[in-house]
């Protein structure tokens, strides 16, 4: 429980930095949401961009992936939306460093800004909160039970011996005779005479 709640709170803050990060300087006093999203995958220009149309896309759609993994405590979310912060960020730098020839950072306000360290930071808060939250609790494993077997005699079984009762005793044989014994004969004794 309290992992879950610190991991939350690492990871909304992050999501915060990501999010306000393209409102801050990125480069040479360039803020972030001036950036086009398909400059990212086409080179960067010159062009301004419209603020939805901006580097603020993907982190804003980070954020949205965060606040569904803190919601429903699911930790993969919250990891996909730190790489999702990362892997833009990184890829913008890529492209920067590719028109400018080489990245720098001053601090006239040249070279890299603010917003760029902004959206590192919340990048490494969201894999940490990730890291840090247990993630939603597994089910207890539920036990089996045996199908209910009689261990009384049935009508349409044969019967069972249970293993507490004792066994029934043994029977001893009849006593035998001296006088070897005739199927033929009949041993019968007679019955009794009635007086006339």
């Amino acid at each position: 429980m309290i992992r879950n709640i610190v991991g939350s709170v690492l990871a909304l803050a992050g999501a915060t930095a990501a999010v306000w990060s393209p409102f801050r300087a990125w480069y040479d006093g360039r803020h972030g949401r001036d950036y086009p999203i398909e400059d990212l995958f086409s080179g960067i220009t010159d062009a301004r961009a419209e603020v939805i149309g901006s580097i603020l896309l993907p982190f804003a759609f980070a954020a949205v992936l965060t606040l569904a993994g803190v919601v429903f405590r699911v930790r993969w979310l919250v990891a996909l939306a730190g790489l999702v912060v990362l892997g833009f960020t990184i890829l913008w730098m890529v492209r920067v460093g590719q028109a400018e020839g080489s990245l720098t950072v001053g601090s006239d306000g040249r070279g890299l800004g603010d917003g760029v360290a902004n959206a590192l930071g919340g990048a490494f808060l969201l894999l940490l909160g990730a890291a840090v939250m247990s993630g939603r609790p597994k089910p207890h494993a539920t036990r089996v039970d045996r199908p209910y077997a009689p261990t009384h005699p049935t009508l349409d079984g044969p019967p069972t011996r249970t293993l507490d009762r004792p066994h029934p005793p043994e029977q001893a044989p009849p006593p035998s005779s001296d006088v070897p014994w005739d199927p033929g004969r009949d041993e019968t004794p007679p019955p009794p005479e009635h007086p006339a």
